[in-house]
């Protein structure tokens, strides 16, 4: 700060020295301490330069700044003829502190008043979010110039207030006021706010007219405002013919890559860029953080901090999101410490994203206590909490938090939900969605994307087709998300034709939706037709083969009879695809040369896996051996499987069953003694209906339900009516 002063003496260049003082205090209010104030001003003295009204006036602003009373009032005694500049310098301060009733108590008792002071309230107040009151005073201000005007229309947006920032550009035009750069400025960021883009274009003209289109502050604000068009290549050519870029022209168009998902640009632009700040480094790690990029996020925001950049609390709010999703809790705690001595670990956003990551960490304790100790809390605080619990089951107290949040949003109401879905209690999280709807709250895509999960889970389709046409009327059908989940419920519920026509209506597809679908054929039975949908995928469409699709396609070959190709496909996968096979994969090569015959090679492949074979590759191999009655085979894959999970009650059953297909009574009575020695019973199978929107589940043999007298009646009739009809029917 200092150097540039070292450089020029007042003797050789006053006017030169005195600027570059000015220069050096204009840099304290975000950088300097009250020291370095105190510091230049005992300079400023001895060199008989601190009378020098710019450089008095600026150091007033410091020190009221940093709340230095007594150096504050010694100035403004040292002030003399000057006072409605000092009253200015006071009223902005006071506005600043957020101690309005003293900033209107200055601006009353001056006697007179210039632009700046009605100008300095009115921004004041806005930015204390004393809208109404501002523009009580904008309308009764005698001095409505651009400065003004201006200040008034950027206020209205800040404070959410778009629209009427619109309307009151109108009346500046009407005015006869001519704007300038920053109104322009403040308008497209309006337009894009409404989505008021016809406006927007209109609003071009008048920058043409006004010959202001190669200013770099409306050229920024235009490549923001088209990228919220979603006009990508019209805010690069922008970019392209800008005559002068800053930073922040830099960091727009980065902007533009990162919103569009193409992060590797977005980098290279970083990169490139002549000039970073912290917005521009912010950037780039929150579109990493963003788009499931965790550990570059990370890796960015460490050579941010090497290379002498602070990182703003959005930066840090980002980094411990990206902390969160990697499970970083020892990295996480270290941030949290140092948020704590700067001082910001009261700030909102920053405890929002901490209780997000002592949560996603299963340190839910932790969350709560950090939760309480918010001084304050907004709706992000009480989300942040309710889905952590959640997230970690625990639907109680997830449920309390619910009903005492004194504002909720659609995000609180697609937590809870997604919650309930999560932990298996659906018949909870339809009650929560039909009470959503009874309050009047439209459901989201994410709320009929979870929601949907629950009905393909207890196979609901006349609630899934509820929930469908209710998407239909709000007009959320063609989402890419929203579309998967139609498309998966279907399947789950076996029906296929409402799967087929919701998939081929997806105006966009991506791997998630190609794979719900080639995964319902091939659970429903249509195994050729999923296999030939998962090769016009590979033939026709950009979407990459994952290891959930792969696993539907070796499944659809298991249940066809086609072990070749599916060989073909596991063989193919680390070679062609570069997908590691996983257990599950190998569990179902086993059942498809199981399901076919080829025992011996089942067992040899079971041997050749890289890592112990899942329960379920044995008891495939098991079942096999007791419809091909190969008991040879049978016992030694039964005693692995009797090692690998002795609590389950699979392999004694499938065991003998095998030896009472081969007749061999005696080890069918000493697998039974067994199993009973070992205290296992018999998975008890289970099936459920759906009457008046409950799900009633029953179990074999279950006799808790307080009509099942009834019920097992109906039973003995209809197995009368069947074995009857069985009688009668040729042979």
């Amino acid at each position: 700060m200092t150097s540039s002063m070292k450089k020029l003496s007042p003797r050789t260049s006053f006017n030169a020295y005195v600027d570059t003082c000015f220069s050096s205090l204009k840099s304290l209010p975000s950088q300097g301490s009250a020291g370095q104030v105190t510091a230049l001003h005992g300079r400023f003295i001895k060199l008989g330069i601190s009378a020098e009204r710019y450089i008095a006036v600026k150091l007033l602003v410091l020190y009221l700044h940093h709340r230095r009373s007594r150096e504050s009032d010694q100035m403004r005694r040292d002030f003399d003829g000057s006072g409605v500049i000092v009253q200015n310098c006071l009223i902005t301060a006071s506005m600043e502190r957020g101690d309005v009733d003293e900033a209107r108590r200055l601006f009353d008792e001056m006697p007179e008043r210039n632009e700046v002071s009605w100008t300095a309230l009115v921004s004041g107040l806005m930015k204390c979010g004393r809208v109404e009151e501002s523009m009580w005073y904008f309308w009764r201000s005698p001095f409505r110039n651009v400065v003004s005007w201006t200040a008034a229309i950027s206020g209205l947006v800040q404070n959410g207030s778009s629209f009427d920032a619109l309307k009151l550009f109108k009346e500046l035009l009407e005015s006869g006021v001519r704007p300038n750069s920053v109104t322009f400025t403040s308008l497209f960021r309006a337009c894009s706010c409404t989505k008021e883009f016809s406006f927007g274009m209109c609003v071009l003209g008048f920058i043409v007219k006004a010959g202001l289109e190669h200013c770099v502050s409306i050229s920024n604000s235009l490549i923001t405002f088209f990228l919220r068009m979603r006009e990508g290549e019209q805010a690069r050519r922008i970019f392209d013919r800008m005559q002068k870029r800053d930073v922040v022209s830099w960091t727009a168009i980065l902007d533009i890559y990162g919103e569009m998902g193409d992060l590797g640009e977005a980098r290279r632009i970083f990169n490139e860029m002549p000039e970073r700040n912290e917005v521009s480094w912010s950037a780039m790690i929150a579109r990493y953080s963003q788009n499931g990029h965790p550990e570059e996020a990370v890796d960015l925001f460490l050579q941010m901090v090497r290379d002498g950049f602070t990182p703003t609390v959005s930066c840090l709010s980002c980094v411990i999101s990206a902390l969160a999703d990697l499970k970083a809790l020892r990295a996480g705690m270290s941030l949290h410490a140092c948020v704590i001595m700067i001082g910001i670990a009261q700030d909102v956003y920053i405890s929002s994203s901490l209780i997000d990551l002592y949560c996603k960490c299963q340190n839910t304790m932790t969350g709560r206590l950090l939760f309480d100790s918010m001084s304050l809390k907004n709706v992000v605080s009480w989300n942040s909490m309710i889905s952590g619990y959640s997230l970690n089951g625990q639907m109680e107290e997830a449920l309390e938090l619910f009903e005492n949040s004194p504002v909720r949003n659609q995000v609180t109401w697609n937590s809870i939900i997604a919650g309930y879905v999560e932990s298996g209690q659906f018949d909870k999280a339809f009650e929560v969605v039909n009470k959503m709807l009874l309050l009047g709250e439209i459901p989201s895509e994410s709320t009929f994307s979870s929601i949907l999960c629950g009905c393909a889970s207890t196979a609901s389709i006349e609630k899934g087709k509820n929930f469908h046409a209710k998407a239909i009327k709000l007009d959320l059908e063609s989402d890419l998300f929203l579309g998967t989940a139609l498309t998966d419920m279907y399947a789950k519920c076996g029906d296929m034709c409402g799967a087929k026509q919701v998939f081929h209506r997806m105006p966009e597809k991506n791997e998630c939706s190609w794979t719900a679908m080639i995964q319902g054929l091939a659970e429903n039975g249509f195994a050729e037709e999923s296999i030939a949908l998962f090769e016009e995928m590979e033939r026709n469409f950009s979407a990459a083969p994952n290891e959930l699709m792969l696993l539907s396609v070796l499944f659809a070959c298991s249940h066809s009879g086609l072990v070749d190709r599916g060989l073909q496909y596991f063989n193919a996968m680390e070679k062609v695809y570069g997908l590691k096979p996983n257990k599950r994969h190998y569990t179902c090569v086993v059942d498809m040369l199981s399901r076919s015959g080829c025992l011996s090679e089942a067992e040899e492949f079971i041997e050749a896996m890289p890592f112990p074979p899942e329960p379920n590759a044995l008891a495939a191999l098991l079942s096999a051996c007791t419809k091909y009655r190969n008991d040879v085979i049978g016992e030694r894959t039964a005693k692995k499987l009797w090692q690998l999970d002795a609590k389950d009650s699979a392999g004694f059953v499938l065991m003998s069953n095998i030896y009472a297909s081969a007749g061999r009574w005696v080890n069918v009575e000493n697998t039974r003694k067994l199993m009973k020695e070992s205290g296992l019973k018999k998975s008890v199978g289970c099936s459920w209906v759906e009457v008046k929107n409950r799900i009633r589940p029953f179990y074999s043999e279950d006799k808790s339900h307080s009509q099942s007298a009834e019920i097992y009646g109906i039973l003995d009739l209809l197995r009368l009516e069947m074995t009857a009809s069985f009688e009668i029917l040729p042979f």
